[in-house]
């Protein structure tokens, strides 16, 4: 049972294909961040663990996230097994690490909860597939690149590869990140600009994500 529920998990990230990664410290902005995407029809979201407001900001989004059950919300940059107990215990849904750290491996063991480890070659990559990740995050993304993702997919095809910095919405960015054989993209600050935060536009936010999500829909199908 648990082992279906991570693969239900890992499935609708695929699915969605786009994970939005986001912090802030004012909840009031995340919340907002949040519903734009969710109402552009994201369906999975990665709250980031980068601030000391991130454990009060993430209730804030759970207590969204729990009144609508197609909305996936996640927790990102958790660095230990006692940092994602701590986000496991207000509903996250997923863990993301921007390190393969081998104990987190325990996550999946002890709750119903993919875990998403960051790797940066190919024995990293084949030491978090011996640990059990189903997703694996390609990290960091803009030094990587998709050639590293074509590389290993080369020798490991069945992995599932997620990179995330230096993925742009752009049509021909993510053509050459989905063209190389990654299953989803995570995007932050190329997504959420900092002039469309500061003005609180979340009308153009909103378009944004929208114009990402048809991109992606085109290049997928």
């Amino acid at each position: 049972m648990t082992s279906q529920l991570i693969e239900a998990t890992v499935q609708s990230i695929e699915q969605s294909a786009i994970v939005p990664v986001f912090y802030h410290d004012d909840a009031d902005i995340c919340l907002s961040v949040l519903k734009v995407c969710h109402q552009a029809g994201v369906k999975v979201f990665e709250f980031t663990n980068r601030g000391a407001a991130a454990l009060k900001n993430f209730e804030v989004l759970q207590n969204y996230a729990a009144q609508h059950p197609d909305l996936l919300l996640g927790i990102g940059t958790i660095l230990s097994t006692e940092e994602s107990k701590t986000f496991l215990s207000k509903g996250a849904r997923f863990v993301v690490s921007p390190a393969l750290i081998p104990s987190m491996c325990a996550i999946q063991a002890n709750s119903y909860t993919p875990w998403i480890p960051g790797c940066g070659t190919v024995t990293e990559v084949v030491k978090a597939k011996e640990l059990g990740a189903r997703l694996i995050k390609v990290f960091p993304g803009n030094v990587l690149g998709p050639a590293f993702v074509s590389a290993v997919r080369a020798i490991l095809p069945e992995v599932k590869l997620m990179p995330t910095g230096g993925v742009e919405p752009t049509i021909n960015n993510l053509t050459a990140w989905f063209d190389a054989g990654v299953v989803a993209v995570g995007m932050g600050s190329q997504l959420f600009t900092k002039e469309l935060i500061s003005k609180q536009d979340w009308s153009g936010m909103e378009k944004r994500v929208k114009d990402t999500l048809s991109m992606i829909n085109q290049i997928k199908n």
